[in-house]
């Protein structure tokens, strides 16, 4: 599984990387839109993990720019903005939608169900 992180929280995306690396994932982050967009013209990704609210553009408009280029991306949002009733667990079409904090080990498990349920690389 190859997996983009983009978040401007630079602490909190390096940190979700590393943990995500022990775990067998092979994963980049960027700190923000040019940056993920630059990374993810030189390497193909199955998912993209976008933070929601970041400078200069959503983790919507984000993902509209990424699918255009890589129809095949799947995605996750992550928001610090929202409540449980709002976005936990919530997916829409190949979208899935979860509240920071992160718990890492659901995060994965939405990550190989995103895989599974819209196909990609093996999991």
């Amino acid at each position: 599984m190859r997996v983009l992180l983009v978040d401007d929280e630079t602490e909190f995306v390096s940190t979700l990387a590393e943990r995500l690396s022990l775990r067998g994932i092979d994963v980049d982050y960027a700190t923000g839109v040019d940056d993920a967009l630059a990374i993810a013209s030189r390497k193909e990704y199955d998912l993209a993990v976008l933070d929601m609210k970041m400078p200069g553009a959503s983790g919507l408009e984000l993902k509209k720019q990424l699918a255009e280029k890589y129809p095949a991306m799947k995605f996750i949002f992550l928001t610090g903005h929202g409540s449980e009733n709002d976005y936990l667990l919530g997916s829409s079409g190949s979208e899935y939608y979860l509240v920071k904090p992160i718990n890492i080990d659901l995060l994965v498990s939405k990550m190989k169900e995103a895989l599974a349920r819209y196909g990609g690389s093996n999991v």
